[in-house]
């Protein structure tokens, strides 16, 4: 195994890494700043996109473009024109919550959930955007929604609230979109100041997390057991991805500054986009939004 930096562009609060195996291209995202990013698997050919919110997580559409979780609400990015539409703000009240982390599923809708900004009150929920652009809320009493992702065969719905300390687990409806039985997939040690963020699966059903403030990339097993610790070179790492031609290097976001006061500082690399190589293990394509 080898960690190298592939691209330092010192995101504020870099995100949601997402390989697309159409196009051959990595994406991701700097929260704070607003900011979309494309390169190649080794970190060649940078381009980026302005948004006009901070952003919490993208999804690329079947039919071209992006859908994205901006602080307001959902929206459509149009690659070509650089121009983002307003698809609906389900929290128009809530001036304290933005959108926040959010992946597709197998029949192509996005879900997503908010988060309060100060990191304090459960005030966010679970959202479901569907190819008809209609919203529908699954979950609620939520602070910071975080690491949305499925088992390879799509029964199975992973979902963090990064300061519960645990990681829970759904049964998930394929066909109507809807998450039941929820319970705790896995606890997360929070005692060294380290919280569950960005999460994946490979094509052996485990689940990586990335434990942001505590410098960890976790490996679980689907009992929710520990099956491997990564030690990275910064300790704020935010969310992990698998991809490349073979879908076998793990791609790793990190940010550079910390939301908050209270959160710690971080080293030369802050901020920087990782590559993991030679670990051995793939992982699953990425659903493209239908809508």
């Amino acid at each position: 195994m080898r960690i190298e930096v592939l691209v330092d562009v010192k995101t504020t609060l870099g995100e949601g890494p997402l390989w697309d195996v159409d196009e051959q291209r990595l994406y991701w995202i700097d929260s704070f700043d607003g900011r979309v990013f494309r390169s190649t698997a080794d970190g060649r050919e940078l381009r980026s996109w302005d948004v006009p919110q901070k952003i919490g997580s993208m999804a690329l559409r079947r039919s071209g473009g992006a859908v994205l979780s901006l602080q307001r609400g959902f929206h459509l990015l149009d690659f070509n024109t650089g121009d983002v539409e307003l698809i609906h703000d389900p929290e128009p009240g809530l001036t304290a919550n933005r959108i926040n982390d959010g992946k597709v599923d197998k029949a192509g809708r996005f879900v997503a959930g908010s988060m309060d900004t100060m990191e304090e009150g459960p005030n966010g929920a679970l959202y479901s955007l569907g190819p008809d652009l209609k919203v529908t809320k699954l979950d609620q009493g939520i602070v910071c929604s975080n690491g949305p992702c499925w088992s390879p065969d799509g029964k199975l719905f992973y979902f963090a609230d990064t300061w519960s300390g645990e990681i829970w687990v759904y049964d998930y409806d394929q066909v109507t979109g809807a998450v039941s039985n929820r319970r705790t997939f896995t606890k997360i040690d929070t005692s060294r100041g380290g919280a569950a963020d960005g999460s994946t699966v490979d094509s052996e059903g485990f689940l990586w997390n990335a434990q942001v403030y505590d410098g960890k990339i976790i490996r679980y097993a689907p009992d929710g057991s520990v099956d491997r610790v990564i030690e990275m070179p910064v300790k704020k790492v935010t969310s992990v991805m698998f991809g490349g031609p073979d879908l076998d290097i793990l791609y790793v976001t990190s940010m550079a500054k910390p939301p908050l006061p209270r959160f710690p500082g971080d080293g030369v690399l802050r901020g920087s986009l990782f590559a993991i190589y030679d670990l051995g293990i793939q992982g699953v394509p990425e659903p493209r939004f239908a809508g």
